[in-house]
């Protein structure tokens, strides 16, 4: 890949990554729609590598964004008293359990389906339903994530786990579980991000030993040059997306849902015609 559709794929993925609108499906489709011309062997051996990578920044840009709740998290390990933040490491780790196992079982299968347009098309026009009736369901919640049980956690980790299919949002699959499980808007955000983190760490140690030893020239440098700059504007997006669900209780999810129908529907078109 080129230094410019690096930083083209970089500045999607870091925003796509946390609006729910699925950066893998943005990541398959992006190539697409600017006629990119990529070696079919690099989309099927190095594409998934390099785009771990991107996720990586995005991972780091969560520690940044959420690093108290983090550093209270990991003083629990080795405290008895932080009680509260314990709770929410088990809830955490109960959460990243199927995504975790899902991953490593179907990696395979997965991979042969990165690079195919018409279903990463097609999921996310799903993605948009799950998006606007999964708000629709359950509307105002009013519920904290102290609140979760063990079980819902696990049930919102099943959610994230159809990120794993291109096309799927990892946050909007896993903050309509928690709307589902009476999360408030805010609160399903922040435990979607938090539970994305771990996940995007775990894919990380997978994949990225794979850059070392692609022996494609300068694609090790490409990779951090995009980790770099998908971290930066992921920390802008989350941002944004909390504040947007702090003040949207009721409808935030629209505006996202209509989007998945929009780019999908005519991405789909353009296949067909």
């Amino acid at each position: 890949m080129s230094f410019f559709q690096t930083f083209i794929i970089a500045i999607i993925q870091g925003i796509t990554e946390l609006f729910p609108i699925s950066s893998v499906a943005h990541s398959v489709l992006t190539p697409y729609i600017f006629h990119w011309n990529l070696d079919p062997q690099f989309l099927k051996v190095n594409f998934l590598p390099f785009m771990v990578m991107l996720h990586l920044g995005t991972a780091l840009a969560l520690f940044t964004y959420f690093g108290r709740e983090w550093i209270d998290i990991v003083k629990s390990i080795f405290s008895s008293n932080r009680k509260s933040a314990r709770r929410l490491l088990r809830l955490i780790i109960i959460g990243s359990i199927p995504a975790g196992l899902i991953g490593v079982i179907l990696e395979k299968p997965l991979t042969n389906i990165f690079s195919n347009v018409t279903s990463a098309s097609f999921f996310l026009i799903i993605n948009g339903f799950l998006l606007f009736f999964g708000e629709k369901i359950r509307k105002r919640g009013t519920r904290g994530i102290k609140k979760l049980s063990y079980r819902q956690a696990f049930v919102i980790g099943l959610f994230q786990s159809l990120a794993l299919i291109p096309g799927f949002s990892r946050s909007g699959a896993s903050m309509s579980a928690g709307f589902m499980s009476g999360l408030k808007h805010e609160e399903a955000a922040r435990f979607s991000m938090l539970l994305a983190t771990p996940i995007i760490l775990g894919a990380s140690l997978l994949e990225i030993p794979k850059l070392f030893r692609s022996g494609v020239h300068g694609l090790l440098q490409m990779s951090l040059v995009g980790g770099l700059l998908a971290g930066i504007f992921a920390y802008i997006s989350v941002w944004i997306l909390m504040r947007w669900f702090k003040k949207n209780e009721i409808t935030a999810m629209r505006p996202f849902a209509y989007y998945c129908w929009i780019v999908g529907g005519v991405i789909l078109i353009t296949r067909v015609i």
